[in-house]
């Protein structure tokens, strides 16, 4: 497979996340969207009941995949590449799930609607 291929590959899956990015801000500017709705919404981006899913954990595994790679190219071996590819998949999985999940749980802590 050429490097071309694989970042068209990327593009394309970038693309299809920012179309679904487009599809969750129209949603959210909606004006009949209530607290239930958004938190239902928060929480489909962490909910992590078939491991490892979830738009934040599939996130924050491809930042360890891509540092594996970068140890193993890296001129040096010396982390320049791969340290912050570790310690931004850290913060995705440790911060940002953890804000995300605070918030549903603000605006409607009964979970999703039925």
């Amino acid at each position: 497979m050429t490097t071309r291929t694989r970042i068209d590959r990327v593009r394309a899956s970038v693309g299809i996340a920012q179309l679904a990015l487009q599809q969750i801000e129209d949603d959210l500017t909606a004006d009949d969207i209530d607290a239930a709705e958004l938190a239902a919404m928060l929480r489909e981006l962490i909910e992590d009941t078939d491991p490892p899913g979830g738009f934040m954990a599939s996130v924050a595994q491809l930042f360890p995949v891509a540092a594996q790679r970068a140890e193993q190219i890296e001129p040096d071996r010396d982390g320049d590449a791969s340290c912050p590819l570790h310690e931004a998949a850290a913060l995705i999985t440790d911060n940002a799930g953890q804000h995300l999940i605070w918030a549903a749980n603000s605006l409607h802590p009964q979970g999703e609607t039925a």
